[in-house]
This record gives structure tokens, sequence and C-alpha cells, in this order.
């Protein structure tokens, strides 16, 4: 059964395999968002506690340590014992999650069932990565090698804490790189208790380090540390330009960044309409609107665009809001008070710049930081809630004319995370899937995402891709070795 009030194991940073307060002493509180109430302490980390974390992340590293000379295969045995223990504490996980994240438990066991999904798909690859023989002129051998790029700063957010560790410590691990993992101040538990899970799995001390903090600290540590050779960051975009900047200015470090979203979702008028309207609906509204690939700007053939309101409409308020432990709850709190006023502060933008607000649009409830599901027709381009990132519950439902007109308008943003269509009709799922300006592209359906399919984005939502075979060319070096042959073969 769930609990709500799981106990707290660790609070404190976890360093070559032993669990340490900061340098500083210093610590921070993390919320519980449905109830604005303090849960612990944490140790917070700064310049330091990185310099530690570092040093003993380059030992394991090191030529000729347990790390580096361990077989591949061994690698992923312990990658897969890593997930056997996340399935072991999964209900006591996902109860951790709810309470520091504010999602129904049932969304918090779903996300650590994916992110078990990940690391058993990376574990798979711990003996399969290979260079290659290359056929050149003359006398000579060519040979490419694949290494790993050496110790990885990765930072994560606070939306899916427990999955983005997964996303990141995945690939690093099965390349044989060591990690410096810093989830976000406002999501530290579920983090802290990988690091414990890590060292019972079996991990050599250095591999994995855990490093809670604040930003301007901890992860401006990170992303500036000239001993860190690349850095892996989820977030928004203001704080990826923060890292990349930095990550230049130290030692060109090599930088992939999966950042925010405004995506578009189209419902052309020859769609199933009550399927529609459902995933349309899931498409903003699921996680809370917390989702950087969520379906924000929902565009509606004009020809249905009234019926899809009243749709959408009834939806929203079916939707049950409330405690993340309480039976049938589908939207429990945004993270926290910024978000909350940042939130509310674009809702009140939209009612004052002409948008209609069908439902919504105001608090629920009388403590934490619960919105209530919102929708708001006649939003038109120009509208803050159509061009910035909200990511809370608030659908923004456009009216179009034409497939061609709603792929111009699609595109008509600095984002290019993700995007989907609603048709029956192939040949516009087609053109709509190889004109739009999007690392995802989902027909009849939205935000489904496999372990061994890559997802990133174009323009500003990133560089990069997580996930897949591809992901791993991020963690890797290629090497290139030429023997010269003392006879022709």
């Amino acid at each position: 059964m769930p609990n709500a009030n799981p106990e707290i194991k660790y609070t404190k940073l976890f360093i070559n395999n032993e669990f340490v307060d900061a340098v500083s002493k210093k610590t921070f509180t993390t919320l519980n968002p449905a109830t604005a109430e303090k849960i612990i302490d944490v140790a917070a980390a700064d310049k330091a506690d990185v310099d530690l974390a570092v040093e003993a992340a380059r030992k394991a590293f090191a030529p000729g340590s347990e790390w580096r000379s361990m077989d591949p295969s061994a690698k992923g045995k312990l990658i897969h014992k890593f997930a056997d223990l996340i399935q072991r504490d999964r209900s006591y996980l996902a109860d951790l999650e709810s309470v520091d994240n504010g999602k129904p438990v049932g969304d918090s066991d779903f996300d650590i069932g994916m992110a078990i999904d990940c690391l058993r798909y990376f574990a798979g690859w711990s003996d399969k990565i290979h260079g290659d023989t290359i056929p050149v002129d003359g006398n000579f051998m060519t040979i490419t090698r694949k290494e790993p790029v050496g110790v990885v700063g990765a930072i994560i957010p606070w939306n899916y804490p427990i999955l983005m560790a997964a996303w990141k410590l995945s690939p690093a691990l099965t390349t044989g790189c060591t990690v410096i993992l810093k989830p976000a101040e406002q999501t530290p538990l579920t983090a802290l208790y990988l690091g414990a899970l890590a060292k019972e799995a079996g991990f050599p001390p250095g591999v994995v380090n855990i490093l809670p903090g604040l930003g301007p600290q901890a992860g401006a540590a990170i992303s500036g540390h000239l001993n860190i050779d690349k850095v892996a960051f989820t977030g928004s975009t203001d704080i990826g330009r923060l890292i990349m900047g930095s990550a230049a200015a130290s030692n060109l470090k090599r930088v992939t960044l999966e950042l925010g979203g405004k995506s578009p979702l189209i419902i052309c008028a020859d769609s199933d309409l009550d399927q529609a309207a459902e995933i349309a609906h899931g498409a903003i509204f699921n996680n809370h609107g917390q989702n950087c690939c969520a379906g924000s700007r929902t565009f509606v053939e004009a020809s249905i665009y009234d019926s899809f309101i009243a749709k959408a409409k009834a939806l929203a308020e079916k939707r049950k809001v409330g405690d993340p432990f309480g039976d049938g709850v589908q939207q429990g709190p945004q993270i926290d008070e910024t978000q909350f006023k940042k939130i509310q502060d674009l809702i009140d933008s939209g009612k004052k710049e002409g948008a209609t607000c069908v439902t919504g649009g105001g608090r629920w409830g009388e403590k934490g930081y619960f919105i209530q599901p919102t929708i708001f027709a006649d939003v038109q381009d120009n509208m803050r809630i159509a061009k910035e990132e909200i990511f809370g519950p608030v659908q923004s439902i456009f009216k179009f004319s034409d497939i061609n007109e709603a792929i111009e308008r699609a595109n008509a943003t600095k984002y290019g995370l993700a995007a989907g269509i609603m048709t029956n009709d192939i040949n516009k799922a087609l053109l709509f899937a190889q004109s739009v300006q999007a690392g995802s592209v989902w027909v009849n359906c939205f935000d489904i995402v496999f372990a061994n399919a890559p997802f990133g984005g174009y323009k500003q939502s990133g560089q990069g891709r997580e996930l897949g075979e591809v992901s791993l060319k991020e963690y890797l070096e290629t090497k290139t070795v030429t023997i010269a042959l003392t006879k022709k073969v």
C-alpha cells in the first residue's frame, strides 16, 4: 500500500561510495509541494564538494582502476543488478518520489518502471560498443576504438526525478564513464537513495556520485569544472545557455542539452474526435503539464473547433486533482511556489490578452501549489500563452484552416522538441512528419517514448540525443589507430 510518510534514509552527499556532509556543513530544505511544508533538510553541495567528487570520479576512471579494468559484460551485469535493486524497492521509491515531487503515486511507479527499462536497455550495450576497420591506401591497417569520454557531470530536473537520473546514468555507465549527478534542489531524495543502491549493486567507489545542491553553486561548479569531460543537462533553455557558456569557457567540455518546448498537436477534421480530445488532454495535462514535450499548443481545424472545445472542457472538468496519495487522483500540485506563480501569471496574461478561459484559471484548494486544469480558446499566435513555455496544466487551443497553414504556424517557435498530429489521412500525416521542425513526431498518439528510440530537440530545444543507440556517441570518443605493416597483405 502507498505510504505518504516514507522514512527518509539519506540526506547527505554521496561521494566515493560514502554519505558525507557538505564541506561547508550547509543544508537546504526540500518541501512537500502538496502541503508547502518542510520534508527534511538536505546537504547542499558547492564547489568544494564538486572538487571532492571529481577527484573520486577521476581516480575511478584512471587507467588500471577497478572500473576501467572491468570486463564490458561485467559492467552490464552491474547495471542489471542496479535495476534489480530499484525493482526490489520500487514501492518505497514511488512513495518517496510522490512526497518530494507531488505527482500521483501511480505516476511515480510508472516512471520508476520506465527507469528500470532504460537501465536494462543500456546494460545490454556494455559489450557491444566497438570500432571499425577502415580500408586505407598504402601498407597500413587503420582501426577505430570507441572509448569513454571520461568524467560526466549530469544535471537533472525536478519533473521526472528518478527517470531523468536513469536517462543520464544508463548511457554514461554502459560506456564506462564515471558520473557526478546533481539532482534538482526541489527533488533530491530519490537520487540520493539511488546512490545507496549503486553501492549495494557493487559499483566501485567514485563511479557514481550524487551531489544535491543549488544550481548557482553546485550546478555552476559542475558545468565550469576543468576536470569534468562532459555535461549532460535537462532543464530550461535559459539555464542550458548558461551551462553551454560555462562549459565552453572552462575547457570546451562536451555538452548535451535537452531543453524546453512549446510542442504543437494538430487535430484534423478527419480524425476521430473523441480519441483526439482524449489524446490532446493527456498531451498537456499529464504530469501536471510539467513536461518539456507537452502538447501545449493544440491546433484544431475550424470545422470541428467548437465541438472539440466542448469535449476538451468536459475532460478537464472531470480531471481529479488532489492529494498524490488519494484514490483516483490524476493531478497533484505544481512543484513549488515559483512555478505556481509563473503559471498563474501566464494564465492571467491569457485573460488580459483576450483569450477565452473556457474552464479553470485559478488555484485549486487552500494549501499546496495546486492549479485547476485550465483551457483557453480563441488563442492567437502573438499571445504570451502561445509563445512561452508554461510548464503547467494549461491547454491553449488555436483554430486553423488547412494543413499547410497548421505546419507553418507549428514551426513558428524557437522550440522544436516534439509535435503531433491526429488524422486518418496518411498523406497529411507524412507531410506533417516531414515538414515539422521537431525531434519527435507522433501520429495519432502523443508523448510515446521508448528507451531504444532517440529523444531530443531541434532549434532551442537542445542538442544531442537521449536514449537509443545514437545517444551512446554522446558519451564516447573515437580514436583512430593506424599501424604500418611490414608486408603488403
